[in-house]
């Protein structure tokens, strides 16, 4: 694979000539060649950036430079002194805050081609008609790694390449350790531990020195799950759920969508409990953005619709589950089950018990909940929701 860096602090690419990236340019795997962009002015102060068309705080950096840099490496015909073997055109890579997300199937994606290069941009960015002309010619990506601003492009394309990179065959020396990291199955990845067996009063997991690998994956998977849950429930897969949807966080944009099925799924509650006072049916929009707020909210949407969701909410050690709907049309589908899996899920560690209420009309319900593994200890208005059963479950930990 080759990489070219073009950027105005060439020496800041230093990095890629260390550890395993180093390795890999001194063995061939990977050709990565760093460019002064400033070799393509043709003034004395080897100028790169101009004040924005239009005004405004800060400076721009100029077409001119940039063009003479992709001309000069042949971005999209790879012939001439610059460009070395032929390769194809060049996919141009242009780290940006206001780009697509960088992830690791993006990652993955990339390390199939023969080609990159980075534009590393700096002060407010590069004029915009580089982008679009080189798009013209080769593919071009602007990319970002995350929700913040860095001075310039050159931080994120070392994180890019390296990313990038170690997914190219033979650049790791234990290529199965990419098969248990984080992102490679949509997951976190689980917690680590080695040698010694104590230390400062902690152990290691017991499961972990057992010898049954069995157990040892089981235990692996179930920590990899929990804590992608708890800390990025919006990177789970959808196919946990449903295979045509995205399952994730709630987002405040989501209140007036919640507000709407939550409605449609307690009509359907209120006929199977006449006499029961429903609070989710008398609830306003307002109500629903506050108590979004204090829940931890899941939500599942397909084809920009939502279609189901689910909130939980601890006090002491006990997961309080609530108000588990699923679109009157898709109901039957299991859609309900998994979601109360996933939701359970987003319990703190500490939590021992899950919790919730159901009407007591709603046999449906109450036969679902017992097939997830719920007991009923509470019925009818001696209760302590009038009208609704209470049905608890003891958390399972993993062996």
């Amino acid at each position: 694979m080759r990489i070219d860096v073009i950027s105005i602090f060439p020496d800041f690419l230093a990095p890629l000539e260390l550890s395993l990236a180093g390795r890999a340019r001194d063995s061939g795997l990977l050709d990565i060649r760093v460019h002064d962009l400033r070799q393509w002015t043709h003034d004395r102060h080897h100028t790169v950036d101009d004040a924005p068309a239009g005004g405004g705080a800060g400076m721009v950096m100029k077409p001119e430079p940039w063009g003479e840099a992709f001309d000069a490496l042949a971005i999209d015909r790879p012939t001439g002194d610059l460009a070395g073997p032929s390769l194809g055109p060049a996919v141009v890579i242009v780290p940006t805050p206001s780009g697509r997300p960088f992830t690791q199937a993006v990652a993955a994606k990339l390390s199939t081609r023969p080609w990159l290069v980075f534009a590393c941009g700096r002060y407010e960015g590069i004029d915009q008609r580089v982008i679009d002309h080189a798009n013209g010619r080769v593919e071009v990506w602007e990319l970002s790694l995350g929700d913040y601003v860095l001075n310039g492009g050159e931080v994120a394309a070392l994180a890019m390449v390296e990313a990038i990179a170690r997914l190219v065959p033979g650049f790791m020396g234990n290529p199965e350790s990419l098969a248990e990291e984080s992102h490679s199955e949509g997951l976190l990845e689980y917690p680590v531990y080695t040698r010694p067996r104590s230390w400062r009063g902690l152990e290691i997991p017991e499961v972990l020195t057992s010898g049954d690998h069995a157990a040892i994956a089981r235990w692996r998977q179930d920590k990899a799950v929990r804590r992608t849950v708890e800390r990025r429930p919006d990177l789970l897969h959808p196919s946990r759920v449903d295979g045509e949807g995205e399952l994730r966080s709630a987002r405040p944009a989501d209140a007036g969508e919640l507000l709407t099925l939550q409605r449609a799924c307690w009509v359907q509650e209120q006929q199977a409990n006449p006499d029961v006072f429903i609070p989710p049916l008398h609830e306003s929009l307002a109500d629903i953005e506050a108590w979004m707020q204090e829940w931890a909210v899941l939500v599942l949407r397909r084809a920009d619709r939502l279609i189901a969701a689910a909130r939980g909410r601890a006090h002491g050690q006990t997961w309080d589950v609530g108000r588990l709907m699923v679109a009157p049309d898709l109901q039957g589908q299991g859609l309900g089950r998994s979601l109360l899996s996933a939701i359970e899920d987003a319990a703190p560690p500490d939590v021992t018990t899950y919790e919730l209420f159901t009407g007591v009309g709603s046999s449906g319900n109450i036969r679902m909940y017992k097939r997830a593994g719920y007991r009923l200890v509470g019925w009818g208005d001696g209760g302590e929701v009038p009208g609704a059963v209470r049905l608890t479950k003891p958390r399972r930990r993993p062996a």
